[in-house]
Parts: structure tokens; C-alpha cells; sequence
């Protein structure tokens, strides 16, 4: 496909994973990337072996001082792949508020958190770009009760509406700067629609996390992207908001080149397995399809997939490594733009 294109075109593959690099304290994980930790040096082989433009993680620690970040792109390019263009900012996920939000009547809690978090940072966001990256809109401090026919639940304190933002890690616009103009990436990384009570208020939550897009689409191309934590066929959630979104947005479908084998939970589902891009424990939901490259329909796709190699594949121990996520990528073209 891409030897009929014009010589002027530029493709772009854009990806999002969860590369499973948090931890479980303030500094460890830039302890363990100092320490060349063989999960970390597979996270990146990965990488590099995808070859994206741009990719979204949806699971790496923030720190202040952006040192996590900083080295990880150090281990990208010893393996061969530099992604010299970055952005990260903190995330919602630990960031205290303060308040008993779980009203279990202790404070201080990963779930008191503006997003679940046992410390600041913990399970965050960054953009990796091999293009220049900007301007970037941050829309993490939104405020739940301000989006227009919001699901929080109604019996939701005033003091805990007065403060609860939407986003339980960031929702990002980030600008990547294009030889054919500017793409906005619409990023985010949702709550699952699970572990919640009957007032259901981690599934409203992940409803509302999509429905944010719905009212900041650009006018310029978009891509919607990231751990959205939404099956449509084999999850649990409220899909209105997802779908919503398609009707802007193209599911190219990306499919993996293996999948286990559909035992357990997995063989109870109702959805195309190669459309998995995560593992779960096979006596709970088994695996789901949980993170998305949704393009902008104005947009051409070239091709798309997951990153799921059989287990003969030289890759194969990388990817089992890394994540219990997938690497899910999409090819696609921008328009060409309107001459002077």
C-alpha cells in the first residue's frame, strides 16, 4: 500500500501501550532503570520493535522532575530507537484530596485519591514522539460535575462534588507537529467500570471519561487514543459514550497475530479474540480489548495491529515481559494541506 502513495506522503504510525512501568513507591521505578531492570530493557524493545512516530504510555510513573521519563528515553535509544520528543505532567492518579471519597471512613487511601493512587504520580501518562511535539492542552483539572449530563452518582457529597475532577489519570491535547500540519492526540487512560458498588460509580466514571471527548473534538485531524478500559463486546461499562465517539472516529479493528488459547473466562466471550490487547487473570474477565487508536475519520489508514507474536517469535518474551498490556498501533495519512 504504502508504494502507491504520492512521493510527498508522509505516513505516520501512532500507538498506545500500557508498558507496565509503575511500581509500588515514589522513586522505584527510577530505581529500577538505573538498575537496567530486564523489564524495563523489554518495555523498550518493544518499542522499538513497533517502531512508532508517536506513542502514548498509559502506565509509567511521574515524578517532579521528570527523571523516570528521561531515563527511559535513555534506554530507547540504546536500543536503537530514539524518541527525543516528550511530554508528561502529573496525573490525577494519587493526587490526595483530602476526603474519604470511598466513603469507607478512613482517609488517605489509594481510592481518596483524585484518581486511585497510593502515592503522586503512580500509574501516569507520557507521549513519546520521534516529531516535534505542542502546544499541549491539559484538561486534568476538569471537574467531573462540570461536563454537560455527567452520570456521577446523585447521592455524591457536595464537598466531594465541589472537588472531584473527571480525568482518573489526565486527559490530554497534544499537538504533534506533522509535515502535513498538525494531529491532535485526545489522550487518555480511564478508571475500569469495575470494583465499584451498587451506586456504580467507577462505571459512570469511565462513561464520563469517553463523553469528555465529545465536547472537545478539534476542527483539525485527531487521533482518540489510549487505555480507554472498555470492552464493548466482553467488559462490563456503559458503552453509549464510546459509541458516540465512532461516529467522529474510525475502529480500524487492529488485530494481534496470536491469541492463547480461549479457555477459562476467554471462552465464555462474545468478541473476536484477536481483538485483545490485554491479559487478565483467566478465573476473572480473561483477556479484553481495552486500549484503542481510534483515528479521525478525515484520515487515511494505511494499517493497523496489536502487537501479539506467537510464542516461537523472537519478540515473544519482550512483549510477555514487558506487560500483561499490548501494543496496539495504527499507520494512517493526513491530508494533504490546502495550497496557498
Amino acid at each position: 500500500m504504502l508504494l502507491a502513495l504520492p512521493a510527498t506522503a508522509h505516513p505516520l504510525r501512532i500507538a498506545s501501550w500500557d508498558p507496565g512501568l509503575s511500581r509500588d513507591g515514589p522513586g522505584l521505578l527510577l530505581r529500577d532503570i538505573r538498575a537496567g531492570d530486564p523489564q524495563v530493557a523489554a518495555a523498550a524493545r518493544v518499542i522499538a520493535a513497533a517502531a512508532p512516530d508517536v506513542i502514548l504510555l498509559t502506565g509509567i510513573d511521574w515524578d517532579h522532575d521528570g527523571l523516570a521519563l528521561a531515563g527511559f528515553s535513555d534506554q530507547l535509544l540504546k536500543a536503537g530507537y530514539p524518541m527525543l520528543h516528550q511530554f508528561t505532567a502529573r496525573p490525577n492518579s494519587g493526587m490526595a484530596t483530602g476526603l474519604d471519597l470511598n466513603g469507607d471512613g478512613r482517609l488517605g487511601e489509594g481510592d481518596d485519591a483524585q484518581g486511585f493512587g497510593m502515592f503522586t504520580g503512580q500509574n501516569g501518562m507520557a507521549v513519546m514522539s520521534r516529531l516535534p511535539l505542542g502546544p499541549v492542552t491539559d484538561h486534568t483539572a476538569f471537574l467531573w460535575r462540570d461536563l454537560p449530563g455527567h452520570l456521577m452518582p446523585p447521592d455524591t457529597a457536595p464537598e466531594v462534588a465541589a472537588i472531584q475532577r473527571l480525568s482518573s489519570t489526565a486527559h490530554w491535547d497534544v499537538v504533534v507537529q506533522t509535515a502535513r500540519g498538525p494531529l491532535h492526540l485526545l489522550a487518555w487512560s480511564a478508571t475500569p467500570p469495575v470494583f465499584d458498588g451498587p451506586e456504580e460509580r467507577n462505571a459512570r466514571r469511565n462513561h464520563d471519561e469517553a463523553a469528555f471527548w465529545l465536547h472537545h473534538l478539534p476542527d483539525a485531524p485527531f487521533v482518540l487514543i489510549g487505555n480507554i478500559n472498555l470492552d464493548m463486546a466482553d467488559g462490563d461499562g456503559r458503552t453509549e459514550a464510546l459509541t458516540a465517539l465512532l461516529d467522529h472516529a474510525l475502529d480500524t479493528e487492529p488485530r494481534g497475530a496470536w491469541q492463547p488459547p480461549q479457555s477459562g473466562a476467554n471462552a465464555m466471550h462474545r468478541g473476536d479474540p484477536a481483538l485483545d490487547t490485554a491479559v487478565f487473570r483467566d478465573d476473572g474477565p480473561g483477556n479484553l480489548r481495552v486500549d484503542y487508536v481510534l483515528p479521525d475519520r478525515r484520515l487515511t489508514v494505511l494499517d493497523s495491529g496489536v502487537l501479539w507474536p506467537a510464542p516461537q517469535h523472537p519478540l515473544a518474551e519482550a512483549v510477555e515481559s514487558a506487560s500483561n498490556h499490548r501494543l496496539v498501533w495504527v499507520d494512517l495519512l493526513l491530508p494533504s494541506p490546502p495550497e496557498d
